[in-house]
């Protein structure tokens, strides 16, 4: 929750609207009814359920004046209505115009913030020939193929994941010291920088069972990560590791870090949807902009049914507020 003391937000945030098969739009009018972040949502108002409220702004800053229990919209036409669990290649198009729209206005100054509803990577690749694996790479090409790590965040955990969509025999391959070196590097920025932690505490895991134990299970921890983290530490980096995965994140394990830098995929988010499955944020690292989104995808079975969880959204929501704030504030 925002504290008392935290900095002001300058603008109000945007969502862009996803998939409109999906349950986006419904999460999006359930959240315009609580206390919370203000917001734009970027999207076609014939997409939202049935009876939603909603008034059409200019910019996003029109939302702070927008009477509560009320969806601000910044309307963008799309080429077709919306059948809930049907996703449609006609508004594929749509789909990524209204992501494109929120990073310009992010970028602009015009909101401090962009949380992206779900998408189907594959009928947008149908209806627009979309080329990339996921929302992730999009941004970083909108940005200027910018490097960039995906954070998963809840209330009691932050782990990232150095290597991420790939097959477990590949991992040790991906892992170079330069994909490690540069996954630390902007998690602990962006710790200091979106989540004001002054002297950021990074726990490692190693990539083997028991971190190698000595060399008997694996040696990446003795000739990858452990020289790198000495080298890192020597710079000023709070470091623990490489430790062992299965004894990182027990209660009084998480107290001693404010992140974990895992080695792969379900290593850093096993612990965290175990912590926290509602309740996930997926945060961009290494943007010029803020982005936050949740931790779940279209729900195409529920869609329409009104049964959606607003739990992750409503939680993507509150930290973009403020990790903005604490932008604003540097």
């Amino acid at each position: 929750m925002t504290s008392p003391d935290m900095p002001a937000r300058p603008t109000p945030l945007v969502m862009s609207c996803g998939d409109p098969a999906g349950i986006g739009p419904e999460l999006a009018a359930k959240l315009a009814l609580e206390p919370g972040p203000r917001f734009a949502w970027i999207g076609d108002p014939r997409h939202l359920p049935p009876g939603t409220r909603w008034q059409g702004v200019k910019a996003p800053a029109d939302a702070l004046a927008v009477a509560s229990g009320v969806l601000a919209v910044l309307e963008l036409p799309f080429a077709a209505p919306a059948s809930p669990g049907r996703p449609d290649p006609r508004n594929a198009p749509g789909v990524i115009a209204a992501i494109e729209r929120g990073v310009e206005l992010v970028r602009a100054g015009a909101a401090s913030g962009l949380v992206t509803a779900p998408i189907n990577k594959l009928a947008l690749h149908e209806g627009a020939g979309f080329a990339f694996p996921g929302h992730t790479e999009f941004l970083a090409s909108l940005a200027g193929d910018v490097e960039v790590v995906m954070m998963l965040a809840c209330e009691g955990l932050r782990v990232v994941p150095a290597t991420i969509h790939i097959p477990l025999k590949q991992v040790p391959a991906a892992l170079t010291r330069a994909r490690l070196e540069s996954t630390l590097r902007i998690t602990r920025a962006a710790l200091i920088a979106d989540f004001g932690v002054t002297q950021p505490r990074i726990a490692v895991a190693g990539l083997n069972p028991h971190a190698g134990e000595g060399g008997r299970m694996g040696h990446e921890e003795q000739n990858l990560i452990a020289p790198l983290l000495d080298d890192l530490r020597a710079e000023g980096f709070d470091l623990l590791g490489p430790l062992p995965a299965d004894t990182m994140f027990h209660p009084a394990a998480r107290a001693r870090y404010d992140a974990a830098v895992c080695m792969y995929h379900d290593q850093a988010l096993i612990p965290i949807k175990t912590i926290d499955f509602a309740g996930g944020v997926n945060i961009t690292l290494g943007l010029p902009f803020l982005r936050t989104s949740p931790d779940h995808g279209t729900a195409y079975d529920i869609a329409g049914k009104g049964i959606a969880d607003p739990s992750s959204l409503r939680a993507a929501l509150v930290m973009a507020d403020q990790m903005a704030r604490h932008r604003s504030a540097r």
